[in-house]
This record gives structure tokens, sequence and C-alpha cells, in this order.
């Protein structure tokens, strides 16, 4: 009697280990895809990354630099102060998106250019995402924003 309580304990030790490592498995799968790295302009060049890897890039747009062509396409470049990578963007910009204003795209580096999916622009005339200040700090760029 003894040893067919032990084999069933053993058996759910075995189910419930299998269980658990099923759903870290799904889990992993699932979120693989939200799962966006951030990197400064001066990353991406320093280090580009593959050409189907999808990552969030942030900066400040380029003075002089945006583009809106005949189509849906609009061109800048976004800069941290130590380097600049050329964006293209083919979809509604945010309201208030500028030239040297803060913003943040996520998309893929192809072929010398970040072909973004999504853009976003600071809210207020006060706010940048963190991961923009800290990528300004690191290059001298950043000014405290007058209060």
């Amino acid at each position: 009697m003894k040893s067919l309580k032990k084999q069933r304990r053993i058996q759910v030790i075995i189910a419930a280990f299998v269980a658990l490592i099923v759903s870290t498995a799904l889990i992993g799968y699932a979120m693989r895809d939200g799962i966006n790295f951030f990197k400064s302009p001066s990353e991406v060049l320093a280090e580009p990354p593959l050409a189907n890897e999808v990552f969030r890039i942030g900066g400040l747009v380029e003075e002089g630099s945006l583009v809106r062509g005949a189509g849906e396409v609009i061109r800048f470049s976004v800069t941290d102060g130590g380097a600049t990578v050329p964006v293209e963007f083919a979809g509604v910009l945010p309201d208030l998106f500028a030239e040297n204003q803060g913003m943040i795209g996520t998309g893929s580096y192809i072929n010398g250019t970040f072909q973004a999916t999504e853009i976003l622009a600071k809210h207020d005339e006060t706010y940048m995402p963190k991961e923009v200040v800290d990528a300004l700090k690191e290059q001298g760029m950043y000014q405290e924003p007058d209060s």
C-alpha cells in the first residue's frame, strides 16, 4: 500500500513539473513580440540591429530634416546629439510631433534607415520619455525644461 501512495505522489509531482514547464514556455512564446528594447541613435549606429529586430528608437527630431512626401511616407532624422538616424514613417504623425522635440518610434532598422511602424511624441511642453532624457544626458545635449 505504501509504495502505491509513493508512486502516486511522484506522478503528481512530475505532472505538476511538466505543467509548469509548458505554461512557462507558452507565456514566453506569447510575450516574444511584445518586448521592444530602447536604443538611442548612437547605439543603433555603433551596433546596427538585424533587419528583423523590432525595437524603439528615441531622441530629438533634427531641425530641418522633416520632409513630407507626395504620398503617405514622411521622412525625418532623429538625433541624440552624438549620432543621427534617418527615419521613414507611413502614417499619421501625432499632433504634437515637431522638429527639435522628443519622440520615440517603434520599428526596424533596414538598409541604414529606421522603418517606423509607430511614432510617439511628447504629450506636453515639459514631458520627455526617460529613455530619451537618459540618451540626451549621455551625449551632453539635455536641457532642463523651464518651470
